[in-house]
């Protein structure tokens, strides 16, 4: 799209986004002008804790009704979903709070729709599935990394299809966003890396993004439109954040300023893809996923680095961009050298903190990698997303770079 062609944004995000140190207070407030009785979907770590204490006493102050599920499960099984759902069914929440990792606000989402609507998760599956607003969610992360509390999706475990499939929808984005760093002072150094890694991979591949003809039904047709001047302001934001405080998180977990930028910079990552989407790097993290039994954060950051590998004659501008917000000197450096040391700048971050560097050292046999280019070559909502393209045999020899750890080899 050439320069003189006026910027096209698409926005969606909660109604409200409350971000610092102490705002897990006005928990009881936010909650009271959405309903009178909560259910509350967090695990058995957050629940035991005084930070969770207080977020209840808070809501029982506001003159809320409160019901706990405690029990929810690392990389979300659908049957999880419907426990919830089915525990919760005879109080009849007016609202879903979410409170801790991914899996704990995507279930939120998940039980809102589903004690809305009934049914299975796979009636949804897909984007523009969900027919009209579901019982409005309050997101609390306590972690950094997936986004969820601004963004259109979950994402749930199904045991049949031995895949992770999203729901996608404008109607899953969470009413509000209550991003309290305290909540992230205790997470361990590993969880640090593995969500902040999660954060940065969604930042890039939203700024890196395929830019669209925009049309007034590109919104209409897609939850994810591609690269827009909103996501841009967001994704840059983001990688800027990152880049000055994921290793020095994981190194020093008191470090309050490294805390507070880590947390702002992964719900920035989230506005970013909630519109722009992801790509390449989350389509192969999939089937991967499904093999290795290893973190989503980890997964697609084991990629990344091939990801923009293979991208970057075609983002050229997007990858200088991408250095400079890493904190780079652009002086006297070309944008072709800036876009090599953008991939150097986020390897050197990601060796920094312990993320695996190929496929084999993630655990992929390499008798499956045909299968998982065979899956991810089906993941079409996300690598029409890629800012170029890539067929299956293409997919094939990506796998094959990044099980090796050849990224002159994941160019090509």
């Amino acid at each position: 799209m050439s320069d003189d062609v006026p910027d096209f944004s698409v926005m969606r995000m909660p109604r409200e986004i409350l971000f610092g140190e102490g705002q897990l207070a006005a928990i009881g407030q936010v909650a009271a002008r959405l309903g009178a009785r909560a259910l509350i979907c967090t695990d058995g770590r957050f629940a035991a804790t005084e930070a969770f204490a207080l977020l209840l006493g808070n809501l029982q102050v506001a003159g809320l009704k409160c019901h706990i599920f405690d029990a929810v499960e690392p990389d979300l099984p659908a049957e999880n979903v419907y426990r919830c759902a089915e525990m919760a069914h005879h109080f009849a929440p007016d609202l879903v709070i979410g409170v801790g990792g991914g899996s704990c606000i995507d279930l939120a989402k998940c039980a809102a729709l589903i004690l809305t609507y009934g049914g299975k998760l796979e009636d949804y599956y897909g984007e523009f599935k969900i027919p009209a607003p579901i019982l409005p969610v309050i997101a609390v992360p306590t972690t950094s990394g997936t986004g969820s509390e601004v963004t259109p999706v979950a994402v749930v475990s199904d045991s049949e299809r031995t895949l992770k499939i999203g729901i996608s929808s404008p109607y899953m984005i969470p009413a509000a966003a209550i991003c309290d760093p305290i909540l992230s002072w205790t997470c361990p150094p590993r969880l640090t890396a593995i969500a902040g890694a999660d954060a940065l991979t969604h930042a890039i591949e939203a700024f890196t993004a395929y830019r669209r003809e925009p049309n007034a039904d590109l919104a209409q047709k897609h939850v994810f439109v591609g690269k827009n001047a909103f996501s841009d302001i967001f994704a840059l934001k983001a990688i800027s954040l990152i880049g000055r405080s994921l290793e020095r998180a994981c190194a020093d977990g008191s470090d309050r300023r490294a805390r507070s930028d880590l947390m702002q910079g992964a719900l920035a990552a989230g506005c970013a893809f909630g519109t722009a989407g992801t790509s390449l790097a989350h389509a192969v993290q999939y089937p991967i996923g499904a093999v290795t039994h290893t973190p989503h954060g980890i997964g697609v950051a084991a990629v990344l680095l091939y990801a923009m590998s293979y991208n970057r004659t075609a983002a050229l501008a997007e990858m200088a961009e991408i250095a400079v917000a890493l904190g780079v000197d652009r002086a006297a450096r070309s944008i072709e050298e800036l876009s090599h040391i953008a991939i150097g700048e986020v390897g050197r971050i990601f060796a920094a903190i312990g993320i695996p560097t190929t496929l084999q050292d993630l655990g992929l046999p390499k008798d499956r990698i045909d299968w998982t280019a065979d899956q991810a070559a089906g993941i079409a909502r996300l690598l029409k997303n890629n800012p170029r393209p890539i067929d299956r045999d293409g997919l094939q020899k990506f796998l094959v770079a990044a099980f090796d750890g050849d990224l002159a080899a994941a160019a090509q």
